[in-house]
């Protein structure tokens, strides 16, 4: 996993989840606490409520996002600009200011004054981007999207935000977005929920990950809450996010949000690795998707990602008969059998591909155990 450097704030598995705040210079922005179009005030609001409650980074959006709305030429966002330059130049707090927009005409005169990284919400469906942000040698957020400046965040199927996400390449300080939310009409709830079941697979990229799940509809409705009390739903799903590997996170609740990161980071699993003249680092795959993502990333065969993943399943009240077919069958297919001595319970312990394997080879000993092998058979990913 690499480290992404922005503007002297490094990015990645060794240092601490970053907080990414929100500032809207929009007036159609839906949440108004973050929504400003005096400069003063909104650079009060950065120090106070962004920075003075831990952001580490400031997210300035020039107009909203929401599929409801007209989307902005490029012209008309950038006379939205002058806002947003005062604002950062009225700041007194240490941020790393981020431009959220998918013009790169506006993200080049943003960076030109004064602005520190982009945040493209298009993932470079404006094929100039890539250049802009490797000419500046600044860090880029790229959310999943289609290949249309007009349709931020609309990719409609779970399995193809990793095509999305790979549109136009990648700069050297590129991070990913996967898009959570409802950025058009055919992404459902279920789709968000997918994508972050399947977060660690993101990983698979080798770069930092962003995620925007701040009061979002998909963790709302998991505990039936409106967008006023959806924050413990916000919060528990950026521990988990963290833990899955996420880097940053947008939200415009700093401080809670700070807190739940850090929970997240505190428990996530350790990973081995080290530096030097040859480097290693174990990778973080829980499943066969996590793994085949790092396969492909090597241009390798998809298929060896189930000899990548290990399980262990328990089973109880097995017979003599049952028993005898496990053990032949783990002796064929180089799983393990561990029983406890009461031949009635055991453990199958081997990848996902050998219990896979063993289960087949076990099948037609009885009708119970070919019901309880039927899981083993046919893992989830």
């Amino acid at each position: 996993m690499r480290t992404v450097d922005a503007a002297g704030l490094p990015i990645g598995d060794d240092h601490p989840p970053r907080i990414m705040g929100v500032l809207n210079v929009s007036k159609e922005s839906p949440y108004d606490p973050s929504v400003y179009d005096d400069p003063g005030d909104a650079a009060a609001y950065v120090d106070e409520e962004l920075i003075g409650e831990g952001a580490d980074i400031v997210d300035v959006g020039l107009e909203s996002a929401n599929k409801r709305f007209e989307v902005l030429s490029a012209e008309e966002e950038l006379e939205r600009l002058d806002t947003a330059i005062e604002t950062i130049e009225s700041v007194s707090g240490d941020a790393v200011f981020s431009i959220e927009t998918r013009y790169h005409e506006v993200a080049e005169a943003a960076l030109n004054r004064g602005f520190d990284m982009v945040n493209d919400i298009c993932g470079f469906a404006d094929p100039e981007m890539p250049r802009v942000c490797a000419e500046h040698d600044v860090a880029v957020a790229k959310m999943a999207s289609p290949p249309d400046l007009e349709r931020p965040g609309a990719v409609e199927e779970v399995d193809d935000i990793y095509e999305a996400l790979s549109l136009n390449g990648f700069t050297d300080k590129t991070m990913i977005d996967p898009a959570f939310g409802g950025w058009s009409e055919e992404k459902t709830l279920e789709d968000d929920r997918e994508t972050f079941h399947r977060l660690r697979e993101f990983r698979g990229y080798g770069r930092p990950i962003l995620v925007s799940i701040n009061r979002k509809n998909f963790l709302r409705s998991v505990a039936g809450r409106d967008t006023e009390g959806a924050l413990p739903v916000s919060l528990a799903a950026t521990s988990m996010a963290v833990e899955r590997g996420a880097h940053i996170v947008r939200t415009h609740d700093v401080a809670e949000t700070r807190d739940a990161a850090l929970i997240g980071k505190e428990f996530a699993r350790d990973r081995a690795e080290r530096g030097g003249e040859v480097a290693v680092e174990e990778l973080d795959v829980a499943t066969i998707g996590d793994a085949r993502r790092h396969v492909d990333r090597f241009g390798g065969d998809p298929a060896v990602a189930a000899d990548a993943v290990a399980r262990v399943y328990e089973f109880d009240g097995l017979g003599a008969e049952e028993i005898g077919a496990l053990r032949a069958a783990t002796a064929d297919a180089s799983a393990v059998l561990v029983s406890d001595g009461t031949e009635s319970s055991a453990l199958l312990v081997g990848t996902v591909a050998e219990t896979a394997a063993a289960a087949a080879a076990a099948s037609g000993a009885t009708e119970s155990l070919d019901a309880a092998l039927s899981c083993v058979a046919r893992p989830t990913e």
